[in-house]
């Protein structure tokens, strides 16, 4: 696999790739797992009834690379997690948790261990050993699903929202919660790169907030309002914005909203300042793209379709109709000053959408360490760039040579 921002091998600096918009938008299925999800069993005759077997596809709900960008997880509605090598592209392990179910999967700091949310049995979130394919830690306290799981990028901290309108802190050294936040809506929650902020997205009132970790049970340093009033220039009253997830950049400045809908948003991480609407997507509040869209909006299929590069320059994303997107977010405008919730963000179009999927890109994660990004649904497919020359620009360096001699 193509080496990333910057590696090391016996000491000696790995070759480097910088990302920019020409690598993005050559982008190539250098992989792909056909076989990454079970396939539904075919129905027993006694279903058919006259008429014709429905079988819903199955599809992969998450996934998770190492710190190291070595190894990827990937979780799926057949209720198993595959351990892929992203530096040979081989498929390394496949693990079955066919009692509780498995989504949110999400590595530690050891290549060996990960914490993931349950689909069956209770919510409880549970540690597990890939090694030993055994679980080391049970963490009991939620009453419903479990929506967004995070782990702290400097300790062995972890946080959860759930649909029972709570956030939780943990540690992996103790069963027991040891922060609680009741909220009047069911969250979504991220860390900051430094571990020492996070941000917790309430739906229904379309807030923001962003807390000290070390005083999480003091209130929020920062309330942000996220309001959109380009929405009202398609609806009026306009739609309702459903965050599905939220991703701070690498360099700290900007927050990204994951939504369910047909946009995402980029803040100000400072000052809470919309700067960006991303669009071009079909949002993933549906599971079909004939599916009728609902009245209120909902979460739908959609939390892990959109995140950001390591190098905080580029968003990629997911689509309804296996689109791979790539937003361009370098030349983000500077606000100061006080809000104008009135005040439109600027509205980027991708520059590049990649033919994915089948059915719907449901992930969408950028290795941190390696130029190769993962993508998944109906299938895995794990993305390099294509280093090639590009057949025009050598045409046209032929005809410079070929004119100056």
């Amino acid at each position: 696999m193509a080496a990333g921002p910057s590696n090391t091998h016996n000491g000696q600096a790995a070759a480097t790739l910088g990302l920019s918009p020409q690598i993005m938008t050559r982008l190539k299925p250098a992989k792909i797992f056909k076989s990454a999800i079970e396939s539904p069993p075919p129905p027993s005759p006694s279903s058919f009834n006259g008429r014709p077997p429905q079988t819903e596809q199955k599809h992969l709900t998450g996934l998770s690379f190492d710190d190291s960008g070595s190894q990827v997880i990937t979780a799926g509605e057949d209720e198993t997690f595959r351990l892929y090598s992203c530096k040979t592209g081989k498929p390394l392990k496949t693990l079955y948790s066919k009692k509780y179910g498995v989504d949110l999967p999400r590595f530690t700091h050891k290549q060996t261990t990960i914490v993931h949310a349950s689909t069956k049995e209770d919510d409880t979130i549970r540690y597990h050993s890939l090694h030993d394919n055994k679980y080391l830690q049970y963490f009991k306290g939620h009453k419903d699903k479990v929506v967004s799981l995070e782990v702290s990028p400097v300790d062995d901290g972890f946080m959860s929202g759930s649909m029972d309108k709570t956030v939780r802190l943990w540690d992996l050294r103790s069963p027991h919660c040891r922060g609680l936040l009741n909220l009047p809506a069911p969250p979504v929650v991220a860390y900051d790169a430094s571990g020492l902020v996070f941000a917790v997205g309430v739906n229904t009132y379309a807030r923001i907030l962003l807390y000290d970790q070390a005083n999480f049970d003091k209130a929020p340093f920062l309330v942000i309002t996220l309001d959109d009033p380009t929405l009202a220039l398609i609806s009026y009253p306009p739609r309702p914005i459903y965050m599905t997830s939220l991703a701070f950049s690498s360099n700290g400045k900007y927050l990204l909203v994951g939504c369910s809908g047909n946009a995402h948003y980029v803040l100000d991480a400072f000052e809470g300042h919309l700067l960006a609407k991303l669009e071009g997507h079909v949002g993933l509040e549906r599971r079909k793209l004939n599916a009728k869209e609902s009245i209120e909006p909902q979460r739908g299929i959609s939390g892990e379709e959109v995140s950001w590069t390591p190098d905080s320059k580029f968003v990629v994303g997911g689509s309804l109709d296996g689109k791979v997107m790539v937003w361009d977010v370098q030349n983000l405008p500077v606000k100061e000053g006080p809000i104008d919730l009135k005040a439109h963000p600027l509205r980027l179009q991708p520059i590049t959408k990649l033919d994915g999927h089948p059915g719907p890109t449901r992930c969408v994660k950028f290795n941190p360490r390696l130029a190769m990004m993962c993508t998944a649904g109906a299938e895995l497919t794990f993305w390099l760039p294509d280093t090639s020359p590009d057949p025009e620009e050598t045409a046209k360096d032929l005809l410079k040579k070929k004119s100056a001699s």
